[in-house]
């Protein structure tokens, strides 16, 4: 479409009969060598957004233009291929991402999965909420990156199956902890992740960190979560913490807000409150836990 455009506006314009004939010669032809040579250009911006095969690698996913601009700021403060590493993720493994929210992870999980292993994501059955309705909208509108993607209805506390018993090799969470000790259930998702996985398969948590020796209370108010509190839980459910990073550590974040953690990018609570400083600040400091289902 844009070719034929711009060879039309070429034919017009050559045709019109004005003067300054050198100068009209020069813009028509600038005209018709960008026309040869955009398509090139436009068939590989659409070729990023959908060619993703076996050997497809994480940066390239990240680099990807089906990704906002504003997802891919997020990077550098969410480490994206380095967390995702450290969970021990595999082209050819079966993964359940838990509480996707609008998707972020699922953008860089379903391509790289697609080709060789499965991707399965949680979503609140029977809800009529705009999160739960958005996220399944846009499932649905890029078949070409989530076509393959199987979603588990749940219904915390009580409808929690993620997957057949013994069946998925990686579970994955991120930032919903906290969520999930505020509504009570916490211990009823670790059980079912621990039922799901594979003896020997990985979960993988990055959650809010708080400093220590604040209370359950306090946690539940600001979002930050006790590191020794969550690693007691998810091991009190079968599970045997196997490694620490600090890949998602963030030195700057004091934890002191009022507000919680949602003072921060990339909520900014505040509005334009205190804006540059907590720009400045960044994403909140975040464990990154690694467990497994013992064999």
């Amino acid at each position: 479409m844009l070719k034929q455009k711009l060879k039309t506006t070429a034919m017009k314009f050559a045709q019109n009969p004005i003067p300054h004939q050198g100068l009209l010669k020069a813009l028509t032809l600038a005209f018709f060598v960008l026309v040869s040579i955009m398509p090139p250009i436009v068939l590989a911006n659409e070729s990023e957004k959908t060619t993703f095969n076996s050997t497809t690698t994480l940066q390239t996913i990240l680099k990807s233009s089906h990704r906002s601009e504003q997802n891919r700021l997020r990077d550098k403060y969410r480490h994206p291929a380095q967390t995702l590493e450290f969970f021990g993720l595999r082209p050819n493994v079966t993964v359940v991402e838990l509480w996707p929210g609008n998707g972020w992870y699922t953008e860089i999980l379903a391509p790289f999965l697609a080709a060789k292993g499965q991707l399965i994501v949680t979503n609140l059955a029977n809800s009529a909420s705009k999160p739960a309705l958005a996220f399944q909208e846009k499932l649905a509108a890029n078949p070409e990156i989530f076509g393959k993607v199987k979603v588990a209805q749940i219904n915390p506390p009580n409808e929690l199956t993620l997957a057949p018993d013994n069946s998925v090799d990686i579970v994955v969470t991120f930032r919903n902890i906290h969520n999930w000790v505020k509504a009570g259930y916490a211990e009823q998702v670790y059980e079912a992740a621990y039922k799901a996985l594979k003896p020997g398969g990985i979960l993988g948590v990055e959650e809010h960190r708080a400093l220590a020796g604040t209370s359950l209370e306090e946690s539940i108010k600001t979002g930050y979560m006790s590191e020794d509190g969550v690693i007691a839980a998810v091991e009190k459910a079968g599970f045997k913490l196997v490694g620490k990073s600090e890949i998602n550590a963030n030195p700057k974040d004091t934890k002191d807000y009022p507000a919680g953690v949602w003072t921060l990018p990339p909520t900014l609570s505040q509005g334009q409150k205190d804006r540059q400083r907590l720009l400045n600040i960044g994403e909140s400091d975040r464990m990154t836990l690694k467990f497994v289902k013992p064999k």
